[in-house]
Parts: C-alpha cells; structure tokens; sequence
C-alpha cells in the first residue's frame, strides 16, 4: 500500500490546488513561485498526506486506487461527488468503493469487477499506474468523455478484462504497443479518439476478441496483412481514418467477421476479389476511398450479405451479373462511382432489397421492368446517369415505394400509372429528363406526397393536382414544361405548401388566383413567363411569403397597396409586364424588402422617398418605364448601378445625370465660387499629368512585358485596359484602393472589377498561371467569377467581378427571417460543394469565413478568394499536399459561418464555445434571438441546421461530413437544394 499512497502524493497536490483555486491552471511544472504559492503547496501537500495517510488506514486498496485514479481526473462537474473515501475503518472488509457510481463488484463487494465511468463528463489525461490493483476487473468503460494523452500503458495491467471501451475521446499518439497480453479480451471499441500511427499490429493475436473499432482517428499507413488471421473476429471497423495503399486480401480468410465497415479511407489499386470468401459477412462498407478498377464478380459469394456500400469510389466497367446471387441483400449503393453499361436484368432476383442506389454514375440503357417488380423496394436512386427510355408501367406497383430520384437522366414517356399505389411515397423527383404527356391524376391521390419535382421536361396539358388530396404537399416545382389551362383553383387547399414555382411555360394562361395570398405557409411563388393576365389580386394574410415572381407576363393595373401586408417579403420581381400607376410606398415599409424588379412596365410618378430609410433595400429596378424626378440621394441607390433606372428620360440624379438644380451650389455668390472651381479644376489637372507621367516611368522601369488571359465567355480583356484603368482619373469610381492589395477599377469596356494584385518569382509563374487558369475555369452560381488576368515577371492581377453589397462579416448581426437564412446557409454549401466534388481534382476554399462571403447586386451570396491559400503556398514554395485536410479544414469553417448565420454573429467559435454546450441549451438561444416562438414551423428546421452545423464543426476531421453529405441532409430540411 505505501507505494501507491507514495505516488498519489506526488500527482495530486495539482489537482487540490486547481479545484480549491479554478481560475488558475498552473500543474507545478518547474515554474518558480512566489513565497506565498511555495507556502500554499507545502500546506496542501501536508494536508494531503496526512489525509491519505488517515484514508490508507481506514479503507481498502481497491478505495485507495479508485480514489487515485480520481484525482487524475478533470470532473467540473461533479460527476463523481460520491467518490468519498470514509472517515472510520470499514470493519466488515469490504471494498468502500463498490458503493460509488460507476463501480461494480462482485456479490461479496470483495473485488472490483467492473468500472463504468462512461459520459461523465471527465476530462484530462491518464497515467492508470494504479491500474494493477485491479487484476480481476472485467469491464473497464472511459467512453463518452473528454479524457486525452496517451492511453495508459497501465491499462494492459488489466489481464482479466474482457471489454476496453475508450471511444468518443480524444486518447492521442501511436496505440501502445502490448495489448495482445490482454488475452482474454472480446470487446475493443476506440472509435472517435486521436490516435496517429499505423494500426496495432499485434491485435490478431487476441483469440478471443470478437469486436474491434478503431475508426475516426488518425490511423495512417496501410491495413496489416495480419489483421487477415484474427481467430474469433465477427466485428471490424477501421473507417474514417488516413489509412492509405492497398486492401490486403488476406482479409479474405476472415470466415467469422459478419460486419467490415473499412472505408472513408484513401485505399487506392483495386477491390481484392478475395473478399467473396468472407462466408459469414452480412454487412461491408468500403464507400469513400479511390478504389479503382471493376467490381469483382466474386462478390456474389456473400450469400448472406445484408447491406452492400462501395460508393463515392472509382469503380468502372459494368455491374456484374454474379451480384443477383445475393439474394438476402437489402440495401446496395454503388452511387458516385464511374460504373457504366445497363442495370443487369439479373438484379431482378433481389426479393428483399429496399434500397438501390445507382446516381451519379455513367449508366446507360432502359430500367429492367423486374426493378419494378422488387417486392420490398422502397428508395430507388438512379439520378444523374443516361438511362433512357420510358420507365416501367408498373413501377410502384409492389405498394412499398417511398422515395424515388430519376432526375438528370434521358427518360421519355409518362409518369407510371402505380407510382403511387401503396400510399407511402413522399418524394418524386424526375426533373431533367424528357418525360411527356400530363401529370398522372393518380398523382392527385398520393396523399402521402411531401415533394414533387417534375421541371425541366415536356409535360403537357391542364395542371392536374387536386391540392385538397394531398394534404402533406410542401414542395411542387412544374417549371419549364408545356403546361395549360391556368394555375389549378383549388390551389388554396394546399395548406402545408411552401414552395411552388411554374414558371416557364408560356402557355398556361390563366390569371394569379386570389387565394395564393392565403396559403399559411407558402415562401416561394414563382410563376415568371407563364402567359398569365388580369391584375395582380389582392394581398391578404400573405405573411409568410418571401419571395414573388411573376415577370414575362401579360398583367396590368396597379400592385395593390396591400402588399404591405406580406411582412415577411424579400424579393418581388413584376418585370416585363403591363404594370402601370404609381410605385408604391408600401413596398418601402416592408421591413426585410431586398430586391424589387419593376423593369419594362409602365409605372409613373416620382420614386417615393420613403425608400431611402429603407434598412434592408438592395436593389430597385425601375428601368424602362415612365418615372421622373430625381433618385433618392442615398449610397444604396447609387451602388445599385445605371442600369436600374435607364429608360426613364425624365428621371435624374446619381447615378444617372445630375439634376438640373445641382448647379445651385455657386450660390448668389456665383462668379466667385466659379473661380474657386476652375482654380480646383486647374490643380487637379495638373496632379492628374504629373500622376500619368509618374506611372509611365515607373511601369518604364518594370521588368517583363505584360501579358493578358481572360477566360472563355467573357468581353475580351488586353493587359492595356487593365493598366490604363490605373491611369484614368477622370473617374471617381476609376480605381479605389480598398486594401494594400486589392482595388476597385472600371476597366474601358465598362464592366467593373475588382482586382488583386500578388507578388510572384520568375520561377513559380508557369505553376501559379496553370492555377490560376483552373480558377478561372471553376464556375457556379455561388463562386464569384475570376474574369482574367494580367501578368509580367513580377506580379499578377487577378480580375473578379465586384459585387457592390458587402460582406456577410458586415450584414451578420442584420435579422433576417429564417427562410433568408435558411437559403444563404444552402447557397454557402452549394458553393463549397462545388469545389470539393465537382472539381477535379477538389479545389479546397482555404480561407473560408464570413467576410469571404460577399453579396451580388440581389443579395445572393458568392464564395470569394477560393484558392488564394493553395496559390500563396505555391508562391512561397510551400505547397501542402493534403488536399483532404484542407476539405476537413473547410467543412470545419462552414459549420462555424452556420453558426454565426444562426445567432446573428453571436457563435463565432463552433468547435470552443458550442461542442460542450447542451444542445437543448443552443437551441433555447438560437430561437429567441430569431424571434422564434413554441409554435413556430420553423423550429423543427432550425434543430435540424444546426445539428449539420455541430456535426462539421466537430474536433475530429475524420467525425465531420463531407460536403456531400451537408447537401443531402440539408436537402431534408430544404427540398430545393438538389
């Protein structure tokens, strides 16, 4: 007992010290002290002693060592406040400490058997040298904490333990070596730490162990050819680490293991055909790694395989036919690989499967009318391939079908009569594909529908959906289709509809129904180039509404003033109609009004002034009709560009021509000021010669000659236009330095950019200039467009379009309503997106926070200096390889921007200040600075945003999602995301 009670005097004087002073967190390593903190630690360790000395003559070793163990802990909150070690001697012998939490012993309370201290809250590192106490523990259970450091060497003391669960800490360095002397262990769960290295490779040599996790840490190397000979193993899970090279086929002779969840790894090379020899296996999940090659056949050997998940490899060639042999499969997903060629007629055979998942691929051919037939089938997923032809008549017909996506694909035909038929499918996407005829009326029975997709195809006829049956409805998108007959009347019936958008087809005719307004929860109304007449109904209870279009029709009359009753509103486009009267006020009161397009109608009278205490107006389009008088004088007018209010002869001021009053600033006095005037004018045209002499010298003396590229599709650019935009002071607006680096110009062509200049070497020009040309190629509607760029031997210009409304970093504290925030979080997402999964090889952001998310002339968000950190790397010749770090890097950094769009800038630290906080807690402040009640619809969708914002903000990278994955679950929340 006097080497244990040695020990503990010389570790937990720390902890005394910390608890009884928390602000302080000085542990006694070597730092000099003051005379009175030398006296405090002589005091304590005093005291220490002689409590344990009273403690080690009133209680057992088992006490003495757990009482150790906890002073090594960190528990701020008191989880083990019952931990006490008693102040008389324990006369019956038994062990004191069985009766703390966490602790089980045997019957006689003799023998510690069992220690649970999982989702206490503890933290700290470990030195488990007391561990040797307890030789005859069997269950050992740290999971759930916070615990770091190196795991406890002491731990393999534990010679009887039969389960070792660590997982979800952050236990860091190599796996100690040693853990094969633990003979009698069954269970190894480690999921969720930190640990670096190559996997233990002495693990197979535990006979008995039959469960072993060690996924989501940062294992790297390759799988040992050795974890091929575990004798007992059934359960294996290495996924979500660094682990790299070839899959071992020795993995092949595990006849035992039922479930192998190995990817989300960088294995590259091929699948080894051996694995069809794994009799036993029920479940194998190898998805997100760079397997490569075609899919072995021999995988048909797995009769009793369950579920089957190799997507977001490289897989090619076809799908073998050898795979229908397995008949008890229920869920296949092959998705995001390069497989191509037909679905095989053979996969009809698959009686128990519910889900198959064949998108984003490059498959081909009709879909086997046997899919359709799958009696259990309830997800079918084929979108983004080239399948063609009609679907199957009988497809739904099996009455399990819950979801199906065939979108993006070449099918002709109309909607399967059954598609429907057993009541349960809630979503139907079939945008982008060539279907015909009119929408199924079996449709108008579906009441378990929640979204509909059929844009972008040449359906037909009368709009056929009675609203009154579907009941549960939320989204419905028919743009760009050939429909008729006018928007359906009982349209009012659709209470749980929030989305709807017609738009695009030209001859559906019809006026706007007066009962759209009434619609509870309807945002989005969007019935643009539709052929609609009449006059645009009265606005009542439209207060969940944000977004109206309706241009490219034929209405006419006034807006009604009651449009002051959409309070929620954000954007109302009526351009290209035959509008007329005054523009209203009442569109100036609305308190989130961003963006109002009134272009080519008929409007007249005076801008009302009132639009120039507008918080929240960033755009108003009055070009091309009849208003006069002068533009509000005020910033936000100005940005908003000419463009907004040309075509209007008798309108003036800025930025149109200046008023013909603006010349009364000379006063009565006006010769005088005259002077004053051409005096300035002298000086400044002598400052601007001497400017232009200056600058010709000096790009005189650079060295190089400048060069130009510009990128397809866009006004040609020579390297001239761009320095000449230096030179042109004639223009205010001509170049604005906004930082060292970055300026604002008007290049000759009139378009307005915004430039950065770089330093480069002579030497890193051929790599940056490849880099950059793949920028400028990187294009989506979220990514701010790089135009071009001008280059000598010294530096760089990069060309981006300038967007006029600033930054998210400036507008985060600005309340937006939820749908606002709800699609800047999407259209974010979209944008990294995009880099990571449809650029090739990805493109990491590298810099991604709220002041790089700037705002076109509508509001809409745009991504800003992708790309930059990788190029400033290759420049300073520091290039980092690891691309997939950067990706984790930047699904991190969204999930700190959604935090911040959900608190208004409150969160700004996602991994510090929300990871330890109650999510319920979150919640509760997140809803009351959105202004959200109990019974608001929306709390439900903002549970579910920020539980994708928790997930990327997680410590781990290899915890986080992909991008890819944020999509699909924001896609849950938002239907318009895909």
């Amino acid at each position: 007992m006097q080497g244990p009670l040695l020990w503990k005097l010389s570790l937990v004087p720390m902890h005394f010290d910390r608890f009884l002073n928390p602000t302080r967190t000085c542990f006694y390593c070597g730092v000099i002290r003051a005379p009175m903190e030398v006296f405090r630690y002589l005091f304590f360790n005093v005291l220490l002693f002689f409590l344990l000395c009273v403690a080690a003559s009133a209680t057992d070793r088992y006490t003495e060592a757990l009482f150790t163990l906890k002073s090594e802990f960190l528990d701020d909150f008191g989880s083990l406040s019952d931990w006490i070690i008693p102040s008389k001697q324990n006369p019956s012998g038994k062990i004191h400490g069985c009766s703390w939490s966490g602790i089980k012993c045997d019957k006689n309370s003799t023998i510690v058997i069992g220690i649970n201290l999982s989702m206490k809250n503890l933290g700290g590192a470990i030195f488990g040298e007391q561990f040797h106490v307890f030789k005859e523990l069997v269950d050992l259970n740290l999971s759930h904490n916070y615990f770091s450091g190196k795991l406890p060497i002491g731990i393999f003391n534990l010679t009887n333990l039969r389960s070792l669960d660590i997982s979800r800490n952050n236990f860091s360095d190599h796996f100690p070596v040693g853990i094969s002397v633990l003979e009698n262990l069954v269970v190894l769960d480690a999921f969720s730490n930190s640990f670096s290295g190559s996997l233990p490779v002495d693990l197979p040599e535990l006979e008995h162990l039959k469960f072993l996790n060690l996924a989501g840490s940062y294992f790297n190397g390759s799988i040992p050819s050795e974890y091929g000979s575990f004798k007992s193993l059934e359960f294996i899970h290495l996924a979500g680490n660094f682990l790299t090279g070839n899959i071992p086929p020795e993995l092949g002779k595990l006849k035992t293991v039922t479930h192998m969840e190995i990817g989300y790894n960088n294995y590259h090379g091929r699948l080894p055909w051996e694995l069809g020899n794994m009799s036993s296996l029920r479940y194998l999940d190898i998805a997100g790694g760079y397997l490569s090659g075609s899919i072995p056949k021999e995988l048909g050997n797995l009769t009793k395989l369950e579920s089957l998940f190799l997507f977001r490899n490289q897989f090619s060639g076809f799908l073998p036919d050898e795979l229908s042999q397995i008949s008890s499969l229920v869920s296949l997903d092959l998705s995001d690989n390069h497989i191509s060629g037909p679905i095989p007629e053979s996969f009809s055979k698959f009686k128990n499967l519910k889900l198959l998942s064949l998108m984003y691929n490059e498959m081909s051919g009709s879909v086997p009318m046997g899919i359709a037939e799958l009696p259990s089938l309830e997800t079918l997923f084929i979108w983004n391939n080239q399948f063609s032809g009609p679907l199957p008549s009988n497809l739904g017909s099996n009455r399990k079908l819950k979801w199906v996506d065939v979108s993006t694909n070449k099918f002709v035909g109309d909607i399967p009569v059954d598609i429907c038929l057993g009541g349960v499918l809630f979503k139907l996407i079939l945008f982008s594909n060539k279907f015909s005829g009119g929408v199924s009326p079996s449709l108008s029975n579906c009441s378990s529908l929640v979204r509909l997709r059929l844009e972008d195809n040449s359906f037909s006829g009368d709009i056929s959906l009675n609203f009154s049956r579907l009941p549960r409805i939320s989204y419905v998108d028919l743009s760009r289709n050939k429909f008729s007959g006018g928007i359906p009347l009982d349209i009012s019936k659709g209470f749980n509809l929030q989305y709807l958008n017609i738009s695009y087809n030209p001859e559906l005719g019809g006026v706007v129904p007066t009962e759209i307004w009434t619609l509870p929860l309807l945002q989005n109304f969007s019935a643009s180039d539709c052929g609609i007449r009449g006059s645009l109904p009265k606005f009542h209870l439209c207060k969940s509404i944000s977004t109206i279009e309706l241009s490219d029709n034929n209405l006419s009359g006034d807006v009604p003033e009651s449009v002051v009753s959409c309070q929620a509103l954000v954007r109302i486009d009526l351009s290209f109609n035959d509008l007329s009267g005054r523009i209203l006020e009442e569109l100036a009161r609305l308190p989130s009004i961003s963006t109002i397009d009134l272009s080519h109608n008929g409007f007249n009278g005076s801008i009302p002034d009132k639009f120039r205490d507008s918080s929240s107006l960033l755009l108003l389009n009055v070009s091309s009709n009849d208003i006069s008088g002068s533009i509000p004088d005020n910033d936000v007018f100005r940005l908003m560009g000419r463009s907004a209010f040309a075509g209007n002869p008798k309108l003036c001021g800025a930025p149109l021509r200046p008023c013909s009053g603006s010349l009364a600033v000379l006063g009565s006095k006006g010769m005088g000021k005259l002077i004053l005037v051409l005096i300035l004018c002298a000086g400044l045209v002598i400052i601007t010669t001497i400017s232009i002499a200056w600058i010709f010298v000096f790009r005189r003396g650079r060295k190089g000659k400048w060069k130009m590229v510009s990128f397809t599709g866009l006004p040609p650019f020579t390297a001239n236009d761009i320095l000449r935009s230096f030179d042109a002071t004639e223009s205010k607006e001509a170049i604005l330095p906004l930082s060292a680096s970055i300026f604002k110009a008007v290049l000759p062509t009139g378009i307005t950019v915004l430039i950065k200049k770089i330093d480069w070497e002579a030497k890193r020009m051929r790599t940056m200039s490849d880099f950059i040309t793949r920028l400028g190629s990187t294009r989506h509607e979220n990514l701010v467009r790089l135009l071009g760029f001008c280059y000598n031997k010294q530096m760089v210009y990069l060309l981006y379009d300038y967007f006029p409304n600033g930054n998210l970093a400036e507008k985060i504290a600005i309340k937006r309503e939820w749908s606002t925030k709800l699609n800047l979080v999407i259209a974010i997402a979209r944008g990294l997106h995009f880099l990571h999964h449809d650029c090739y090889p990805a493109i990491p952001h590298g810099d991604l926070r709220s002041s790089n998310v700037i705002f076109n002339e509508n509001m809409e968000p745009h991504l800003a200096e992708f790309g930059l950190r990788f190029l400033q790397q290759i420049n300073k010749g520091e290039f980092n390889s690891s691309t997939e770090e950067e990706l984790w890097m930047d699904v991190h950094s969204f999930g700190e921007i959604v935090l911040e769009i959900l608190s208004n800038g409150r969160l700004t630290t996602a991994g510090l200040s929300t990871q330890n906080k109650a999510r319920d807690l979150l919640l509760r402040e997140i809803y009351k600075e959105n202004g959200i009640s109990c019974a608001d619809s929306s709390q439900e969708e903002i549970r579910q945003v920020l539980g994708v914002a928790l997930q990327c903000s997680r410590s781990r990278p290899s915890n986080r999602p992909s991008m890819e994955d944020v999509l699909k679950l924001l896609s849950d929340i938002k239907p318009q995301v895909k």
